[in-house]
């Protein structure tokens, strides 16, 4: 078997082992086409001679920034890689200020982007960074086109620049650069090696199933570590990958593709049960009957345990009504989901598993390549309501203040050009995550919150935040939700609601004017709604983490309007000043703590 120990040498090993006749499947104007592993191979080869005739040395950068995945984005990431240079993925959506940050910090000298839109934003800052030149994916009159490096490569018959340049690559060379997205402050460069990756991927490839036809959906950013790994576990286990069109087609790439595994983040999963969830509500008396019935089924299932023949019977009837047409409206073949970036209900969790469609929901950083543990159904070591287990090779402990620390070969190298900040993270071979957790008796780690998030009222008591937010979300009527009152006598809350799902139901409760989102959030009804949603968590909580009083935010929290991360994570900080006015209604000062 051949050994891989630098990321390039993942597609030669699908070749060697398992060669695919569609490796990559990208949709052009109303064409898919395909990609076998023979030809990704002999056009990233290609473009790697063709950079190397425009004189990239090693340890260059070249960034990509792409609106979309496709298979353009892995030709050129294997390309950069096979040259010693480094690729630094950039958000499409971060703003031209952070573009012209990273360009500068990096030093990065050619980039490559998706489309016009996102040239035109690399263009309004060009002039401030050192960029030589940019390719674009689409065919643009008046720019240079990724292929032309590929025809320049075609024409060089000689690949002995090219061997002597992959000999000279260790495996625990830089790779890549990935800035964080920060919710705080300037992006970190994140230094991960070809043996940070190449780990990782082979670590976690276990819990996923292997090559035989199956089929992965790939539309996470590919520009975050997360699915960069998975698209690397993907090309090692010789799965074939097909790349949605965009969020919004995801309903019909799933029912065109039929795949077998799909990434993705809670809030995606979320939607797909309040949709399903929302369909069943406009059924019939008797089938909502049924429905609801085999449902809470769900909501009681606990895979891998023993709840006796009644409740086996129970469940074989409700997926047999339901629950199974669950798995039909996904494709019908989804055998595993993976789910990141933050904790997944377990409602959610318990639903999707016992429609035959399990959920596993992990835990990693960026620093860490991603994945530090993570679920695993296939060799039943799954637990609602943790992260898993830590994947091999990576050690996991809990500091004396909760802070779960980790080791492993998917450690990072550390922070670019900030060695001190480097050095802030780790104890010895340990990496500080920052994150609240503990591990359970059965060797299961749990995340209870975010360590820099934690705060004490004026009373004195200490708020973990996540964990309040988590136990919110379970309502349908709220999306988004951030727990505030650093300094201040009680917690309350900012939330977002699921603007949708609150629609619906004031017209199944005849309410009039409940159509905008400032009707909804004036609105007496939802009000009382959303504060009956609140008593019911209060009783989860102790005494002095109850939400007290709380606000409605009237608009949709997102990545463009500056709320959310592009992982969606919400920028507390910004959230806080964009809402400032309803901070003075809570506590009756301007207080941003």
């Amino acid at each position: 078997m051949q050994s891989i120990t630098r990321i390039f040498d993942f597609p030669v090993y699908q070749f060697k082992n398992s060669p695919l006749k569609k490796a990559f499947t990208t949709k052009y104007k109303d064409k898919w086409i395909s990609v076998s592993t023979q030809s990704y191979i002999q056009q990233y080869t290609n473009v790697s001679k063709g950079l190397l005739e425009l004189g990239l040395q090693k340890n260059d950068k070249i960034a990509i920034v792409s609106s979309t995945n496709r298979t353009e984005w892995n030709i050129i990431d294997m390309a950069v890689l096979q040259t010693g240079a480094q690729n630094i993925p950039i958000y499409p959506t971060i703003s031209s200020k952070d573009f012209e940050y990273i360009f500068n910090h990096s030093g990065a000298t050619y980039c490559f982007v998706s489309d016009q839109e996102i040239l035109e934003k690399v263009n309004s800052i060009r002039q401030n960074t050192q960029l030589k030149e940019i390719y674009t994916f689409d065919k643009i009159e008046g720019v240079k086109h990724w292929s032309e490096l590929m025809q320049i490569g075609k024409k060089l018959n000689s690949n002995i620049l090219l061997e002597e340049r992959k000999k000279s690559i260790k495996t625990d060379d830089l790779a890549t650069i990935i800035y964080s997205s920060g919710t705080t402050g300037t992006p970190k460069g994140i230094m991960l090696s070809h043996q940070n990756l190449i780990s990782n991927a082979i670590d976690s490839a276990t819990k996923l199933p292997r090559g035989n036809g199956k089929r992965a959906l790939s539309f996470l950013p590919v520009c975050h570590v997360f699915e960069r790994m998975i698209i690397y576990l993907y090309q090692y286990s010789g799965i074939e990958i097909y790349f949605a069109e965009n969020m919004g087609t995801i309903s019909d790439d799933l029912k065109k593709f039929k795949p077998h595994i799909m990434t993705g983040v809670p809030r995606l999963y979320e939607k797909i049960y309040d949709k399903i969830y929302a369909k069943g509500r406009g059924l019939p008396t008797i089938k909502k009957i049924i429905f609801y019935w085999a449902v809470n089924i769900g909501l009681k299932y606990e895979p891998f345990t023993n709840q006796g023949w009644y409740f086996a019977l129970q469940l074989k009837i409700a997926r047999k009504l339901i629950l199974n047409k669950w798995k039909e409206a996904l494709g019908g073949e989804l055998e595993i989901l993976v789910s990141g970036s933050a904790a997944l209900q377990p409602r959610i969790a318990r639903v999707f598993a016992a429609a035959q469609m399990p959920i596993l929901e992990g835990y990693g950083l960026s620093e860490t390549s991603p994945v530090i543990s993570v679920n695993d159904f296939i060799n039943k070591k799954y637990k609602i309501g943790t992260v898993g287990k830590p994947i091999p090779n990576t050690e996991v402990t809990i500091a004396k203040d909760g802070e779960v620390l980790a080791k492993g070969p998917n450690i990072m190298l550390g922070y670019y050009k900030d060695l001190e900040l480097t050095k802030t993270v780790m104890t010895g071979d340990y990496f500080h995550t920052g994150d609240i957790g503990e591990i359970d008796q059965d060797g299961f780690l749990k995340i209870t919150g975010r360590k820099k998030e934690i705060f004490k009222t004026s009373g004195g008591k200490y708020i973990v935040p996540a964990f309040i937010e988590n136990e919110f979300k379970h309502s349908a009527f709220i999306e988004q939700i951030m727990i505030i009152g650093e300094g201040e006598k009680m917690p309350a809350a900012l939330i977002q609601l699921n603007f949708e799902h609150t629609k619906n139901w004031c017209k199944i409760k005849k309410i009039p004017n409940a159509n905008t989102h400032l009707e909804l959030i004036q609105c007496p009804d939802v009000l009382q709604r959303i504060q009956q949603e609140i008593d019911i968590c209060n009783q989860k909580l102790g005494s002095w983490e109850q939400i007290k009083r709380f606000e409605l935010t009237p608009e949709k929290w997102s990545i463009e309007g500056g709320h959310l991360t592009p992982t969606l994570k919400v920028k507390r900080k910004i959230v806080k000043e964009i809402y400032k006015n309803l901070l003075f209604k809570i506590y009756g000062t301007n207080s941003l703590n």
